[in-house]
């Protein structure tokens, strides 16, 4: 299946804004602006197109075991949103370069993530001095630390100035002289100004090659991975949600005969249903009680959020429908479009059937899983409603009630 690379970095950089901006108070568009900055100083030590390429997915991709991290921590009792000096980067950046193994990447690309977070004079994590880390995880930890730093999300008189000062002042402690000098050489003032403008993610889609690949079964399956680990740690309630779909439908299409491609694409579109949730306030994703009017119209619009994230990526057009529209029920009654069930294929119906199968049989923090049997008696109920394809429920009673198809 060919999809484009770029297109799918850009997701996973929306996605991660949101979660980082959130829970940290990062400002939004930072997996960009770091991106960006290594891509220059990339250019600059004329990197090959691979090598710049896997060199942006590891700057994009930098934190992408955020939630992952959080949610280990609140389990241990930390509440990192609220107690940020209990922050500890070696597992964050360790569950980071864990969820890499996803990606084929080059061999530069290796433990960059790992060890983005280490001080050219040792004092980092991992106790890293320069010359033991990776020329990728140098260059990103300083695009990171300045764009943390400094907040170039806005350029103002004077900025530039005191930036090449501050790097200055901590050569040989926080960077590498090495990196140091490249900053210097390869990023100028206007640099800092086009990263605090709104056509940032215009100038950084040119600044590398539109690269569609050809994706076998199983490097879509590890995209799927990798975007699951970060939405279903975004709340602890919701933990393992959309591996379970993604499984299940992979086991509904073996029963329905799929071939091994269309069966891997039901995978991903279960794995990424709810990567809209990101943009979701978490307080609300985790609120105890019932929710008011406002607040459920609010999670309503992760769905619609789920469609504007996916349909941007050039190759996703069919998975993208699977994905973003399974709330939507065949009496026009759903979410986010208001679709009808002439307007909902197949594999649509399918999505919405299992994303309410799985909520209700999946145990959360709130309540305990419901079986098979009671499961099953609410999707005929909607089914009766006009609400879910009434065949495809009783698909899933053959399946799930007779076990005709083992977990994989």
């Amino acid at each position: 299946m060919k999809l484009s690379f770029n297109d799918m970095l850009y997701a996973f950089s929306y996605a991660l804004d949101c979660v980082e901006h959130e829970m940290l108070g990062v400002t939004t568009h930072h997996g960009k602006r770091v991106a960006y900055l290594c891509l220059l100083m990339g250019k600059h030590l004329e990197l090959s197109k691979e090598q710049l390429m896997d060199l942006a997915a590891c700057a994009v991709l930098h934190d992408n075991a955020l939630t992952e991290y959080i949610q280990a921590e609140y389990l241990k009792g930390v509440n990192i949103c609220e107690e940020k000096e209990f922050y500890n980067a070696s597992v964050h950046c360790a569950l980071g370069e864990e969820n890499m193994k996803y990606l084929s990447l080059c061999k530069e690309a290796k433990n960059a993530i790992l060890y983005h977070h280490e001080n050219a004079d040792g004092s980092g994590p991992f106790g890293k001095l320069s010359e033991e880390t990776p020329l990728f995880a140098q260059l990103i930890h300083m695009a990171d630390r300045i764009d943390v730093n400094w907040d170039l999300s806005f350029a103002s008189e004077g900025k530039y100035e005191k930036l090449l000062d501050f790097i200055a002042e901590n050569k040989n402690i926080m960077f590498s002289e090495r990196c140091v000098e490249i900053f210097k050489e390869a990023i100028s003032h206007d640099d800092m100004l086009v990263l605090s403008s709104e056509s940032l993610k215009e100038v950084l889609e040119a600044s590398i090659d539109n690269t569609e690949r050809n994706y076998s079964e199983k490097e879509l399956e590890n995209f799927g991975e990798l975007f699951a680990n970060i939405i279903d740690y975004k709340s602890k309630f919701t933990r393992n949600h959309s591996l379970g779909i993604a499984e299940k439908a992979v086991q509904m299409s073996k029963y329905y005969g799929y071939d091994t491609m269309e069966t891997a694409k039901m995978f991903l579109a279960g794995a990424v249903h709810d990567i809209g949730k990101l943009v979701v306030d978490k307080d609300i994703l985790e609120k105890p009680g019932r929710l008011t009017e406002q607040e459920y119209k609010h999670i309503q619009n992760h769905a619609y959020y789920t469609y504007e994230i996916l349909r941007k990526v050039r190759g996703l057009e069919d998975i993208t429908k699977w994905a973003s529209f399974h709330h939507e029920k065949l009496n026009g009654k759903g979410y986010p479009f208001g679709k009808t069930g002439d307007e909902l294929g197949f594999n649509e119906r399918l999505m919405a059937c299992l994303d309410i199968y799985q909520a209700l049989t999946e145990e959360r923090p709130y309540k305990k899983g419901l079986s098979h049997e009671k499961s099953i008696g609410i999707l005929r109920k909607l089914a009766a409603d006009g609400g879910l394809d009434r065949g495809i429920v009783e698909d899933l009673e053959k399946v799930y009630g007779n076990c005709s198809i083992k977990n994989s």
